[in-house]
């Protein structure tokens, strides 16, 4: 059994994916600084599934605590990490930039120098389906160029990719990087659209239905994440032996570098999920039909044939299977 840091496991990925390690009897170091981005009793609760289970335990660090993390992984030796720890969200690197440097960049140079000097067997990271940007050719491949962002949260995903690639050149360092999409279902944020929606809805309020509702987005439900996620961990990459320099693919290299979409492969029109949202909790929405806002895109649709390929497995949760599971534990947790 492996043992594996797990950064950002208080965060809603993050601590489903450990309890996931840990059912399969992995030994899991989760770090995350708790900060207040969002509710931070959310992410306590989270993580009090996770504390007083056989092999985890939690450690409350920043990962710009550059003498902080080198400490971490000479004291553990990690046979393999996973990093999920991230400033989040689109809209609010608008507001706050230098968060996502911080913590995306500076934070993930420091990962990487931990397992460089320490042997570590894996290091698996959350890129994001943002990366994809101005792109309009879909769906969205992983063999497809990526150099146009639209938010500075996208572009620090992208700098995370071309880091990791580095190291993956110049230290033979294992690295696969992982685009999610559009991640939803029980213990997710509360900054995100299914959270708000419902929120808005049970309170009779109307909710922000941005681009007048003519988003589509590949909305993937979080165990089909993790899934994903502890299958590519078990994968180490190689380099890839028919990569051609004078046509290079950048999804694969001459180093042990990898990177995945992790997405439903099936488009969903926003309207047709609050209509699926509205049938799971039986209310009808008030909608405030807004603009588009800045650094987001009218549509996400990934492509996982290389997901298929080498690791098996396809997403496949519907939305209102996900959406029905997530209402249910909505109403728990906040006992109404």
């Amino acid at each position: 059994m492996a043992k594996v840091l797990v950064t950002g496991a208080a965060g809603f990925i993050g601590s489903n994916l450990s309890s996931r390690l840990l059912d399969k009897g992995d030994t899991v170091v989760g770090l995350d600084n708790l900060n207040p981005y969002y509710d931070v009793n959310l992410k306590k609760a989270r993580l009090a599934r996770l504390q007083g289970r056989t092999g985890f335990s939690h450690v409350n660090m920043d990962l710009e605590d550059r003498d902080g993390i080198s400490e971490l992984f000479n004291n553990e030796k990690f046979d393999k990490v996973v990093n999920l720890a991230a400033q989040a969200g689109v809209r609010y690197s608008l507001e706050n930039p230098l968060a996502y440097v911080d913590t995306n960049m500076v934070g993930f140079a420091h990962l990487l120098e931990g397992c460089r000097h320490n042997a570590v067997k894996h290091f698996v990271f959350a890129s994001s389906s943002s990366v994809y940007g101005a792109n309009t050719n879909m769906p969205f491949s992983v063999h497809n160029n990526v150099d146009h962002p639209l938010s500075l949260y996208a572009a620090s995903k992208k700098a995370n990719e071309l880091m990791a690639h580095t190291y993956a050149h110049l230290f033979r360092l294992p690295v696969t990087g992982l685009r999610f999409f559009t991640v939803y279902g029980p213990w997710g944020r509360p900054d995100m659209a299914l959270y708000l929606f419902t929120k808005a809805i049970l309170a009779g309020e109307p909710i922000n239905v941005f681009n007048k509702g003519k988003m589509r987005r590949d909305f993937t439900y979080i165990d089909d994440i993790v899934e994903g996620v502890v299958r590519v961990l078990e994968r180490t990459p190689t380099a890839n032996p028919s990569w051609d320099s004078n046509n290079p693919d950048p999804a694969t290299s001459n180093a042990p570098y990898k990177i995945y979409n992790i997405g439903n492969n099936n488009q969903v029109e926003l309207m047709d999920y609050i209509k699926a949202l509205e049938e799971s909790l039986g209310i009808p929405a008030k909608m405030n039909m807004m603009e588009m806002q800045p650094g987001d895109v009218p549509a996400t649709w990934a492509n996982v044939d290389d997901l298929i390929e080498d690791v098996g497995f396809r997403p496949q949760t519907t939305v209102q299977e996900g959406i029905s599971r997530f209402v249910e534990w909505y109403r728990e947790y906040h006992n109404i």
